[in-house]
């Protein structure tokens, strides 16, 4: 299985640098040694606010109890809380086989967005019209993909709710991306766009 799990970290004040140095030191050994694993996929940090510090990452585990096995072993848990969201397979992932340290997460130019999707369909559609649209859908998401600009694709929790990883090459790309999208007038979408983390695993196992 897989999880996104958001990872803010509160350093108690009066922390000495030399201490907080010394566990960020080894929370990048012990991601290395857990990307080796696979079970740390990816690593990205959001927009952050001043004096906020916060990395989303990827992780794939057995179960959610395997996970915070995973997420216990990592030194910076001492300061830090995680939210975890189960992801699911989605039909239209491009490549839901591809190791995630590989070329897949590191080829093309830009910056990296997560897209959150809820789809509501208008009361009184045919089911034809939705048929329609879903292949419709389909085809253009791997259109996209074969772009490189959709690397990966999720099912979230409740009906109709999806997550997204794109590569686009700044904001206004992105949003003539989704624009594209067969969907886009049955959805409702929250765009994030993310910033390289230096021990993402998709830039130091490529």
């Amino acid at each position: 299985m897989e999880f996104l799990v958001t990872m803010a970290t509160h350093v108690p004040q009066g922390t000495p640098d030399a201490a907080v140095d010394d566990v960020r030191t080894r929370e990048a050994t012990r991601s290395q040694e857990l990307a080796a694993k696979g079970r740390l996929l990816r690593l990205w940090r959001p927009p952050l606010a001043p004096g906020e510090w916060r990395t989303l990452g990827l992780f794939e585990a057995d179960d959610r109890a395997s996970l915070e096995t995973v997420l216990l072993s990592m030194p910076l848990r001492i300061w830090r809380t995680d939210e975890v969201l189960s992801l699911s397979p989605h039909a239209n992932d491009p490549n839901p086989q591809v190791d995630q340290r590989g070329a897949s997460a590191t080829r093309g130019v830009g910056s990296e967005f997560f897209t959150t999707f809820t789809i509501s369909i208008p009361q009184g559609t045919s089911s034809d019209v939705v048929d329609a649209a879903n292949a419709r859908e389909a085809d253009r998401a791997r259109e996209l993909a074969g772009q490189g600009r959709l690397l990966r694709l999720w099912s979230l929790p409740g009906e109709g709710h999806a997550l997204g990883l794109w590569r686009a090459c700044d904001a206004a790309e992105m949003g003539a991306i989704l624009e594209s999208l067969p969907l886009e007038p049955w959805a409702r979408v929250e765009t994030l766009q993310l910033a390289p983390h230096p021990s993402d695993p998709g830039l130091t196992h490529s």
